[in-house]
């Protein structure tokens, strides 16, 4: 089979909210994209027409993460209210269905188990918690000792994935809730003496599709962090040693990566926001990316890929949707080698 990498990758639909956007998230039959805004409300789009068909009203402040049960039917929301609430995807006036209080304080971060049977939450309280998939509570895992910013599941299920604003990757088994061991991502993390301030933090993981990888994405050299001087950075690790390979850094790009996607050929992209909104490719192998695309607006804050594999949409602070289209070209010296078998 030949590799192919994004060569040309554009913006192609601009979608207008009222209010500057923070995430965004396709359902996973790519129907529909949903995102969330600064006026606390999720909107839903279709991504056929770009029509924005409904408001989802029922936090009491933003809404940071967004995921879908394994129905395929029901939407769940988690935001700064302390609260998981779980909508119909479908609905044309959607109303809460169920609302958790889940934690003491913001909530930053929900994903689903790949079977389907479980939830897990980060947030500020410095604990990530286990429910069932209709919200009922099972364990909390304690031991970060800072905000815990991004929740994942290992495509097997076996394990869960908690980072922290220190840079601290813990893996847990889901099983009996035991740390199991962390991964070093702290050059993720800054501490600004003069400023006081912490900054930084795991933003963003992803495996890759062969599950030997694990990306981190953040910023570093936060020269400036009340002034948002950084660069944005992603972290790969190695599945079975947990040690790290390597940072995989962009040139002249100031901003953070805030979410990192691997691509069907092993290829991943962050999307990063700061003195400009970019789209950045890199390969495993390769330190410096490969492929960078400028896109409107200085502030993109998260990123999706749809199930097409081909279109990729970023929330901005300019309230737009932007649904960017990747376009491939053949690795022509690969094909050669092919041939010749």
């Amino acid at each position: 089979m030949s590799q192919r990498e994004p060569q040309h990758t554009h913006v192609v639909y601009e979608w207008k909210h009222s209010s500057p956007l923070i995430t965004c998230r396709f359902d996973p039959q790519g129907r529909f994209l949903f995102s969330s805004a600064e006026d606390m409300s999720v909107q839903r789009w279709e991504f056929a027409s770009g029509t924005k068909q409904a408001d989802y009203v029922g936090h009491d402040s933003w809404v940071n993460d967004i995921a879908f049960l394994s129905d395929e039917q029901t939407m769940v929301t988690v935001g700064y209210d302390h609260n998981m609430i779980f909508w119909s995807v479908t609905a044309d006036e959607p109303q809460p269905l169920k609302t958790v209080q889940a934690h003491a304080g913001w909530i930053r971060s929900i994903s689903v188990s790949p079977n389907g049977e479980l939830i897990a939450t980060g947030g500020n309280d410095q604990l990530v918690k286990l429910w069932t998939a209709d919200g009922q509570p099972i364990r909390e895992l304690a031991g970060h000792d800072s905000h815990v910013y991004r929740t994942l599941f290992h495509p097997e299920g076996e394990f869960l994935l908690s980072g922290d604003l220190s840079g601290v990757v813990r893996q847990w088994e889901v099983s009996s809730g035991k740390e199991v061991r962390t991964f070093d991502a702290k050059d993720l993390h800054t501490y600004n003496g003069g400023q006081q301030v912490h900054y930084g933090g795991i933003r963003g993981m992803a495996f890759d599709p062969e599950k030997k990888y694990l990306a981190c994405c953040g910023l570093h050299k936060a020269t400036n962090p009340l002034g948002a001087t950084n660069e944005p950075v992603v972290l790969l690790f190695d599945w079975e040693s947990g040690e790290k390979i390597r940072a995989h850094v962009s040139e002249d790009v100031n901003g953070i990566a805030w979410r990192v996607i691997f691509l069907s050929n092993d290829t991943f992209v962050a999307a990063s926001g700061g003195s400009g909104s970019f789209l950045l490719f890199w390969k495993p192998d390769q330190e410096k990316d490969f492929h960078k695309v400028k896109m409107p607006d200085n502030m993109a804050r998260e990123m999706d890929l749809h199930p097409d594999g081909l279109h990729l949409a970023t929330a901005h602070y300019d309230n737009t949707l932007r649904i960017s289209r990747m376009t491939e070209k053949e690795n022509k010296e690969e094909n050669k080698e092919e041939n010749k078998s």
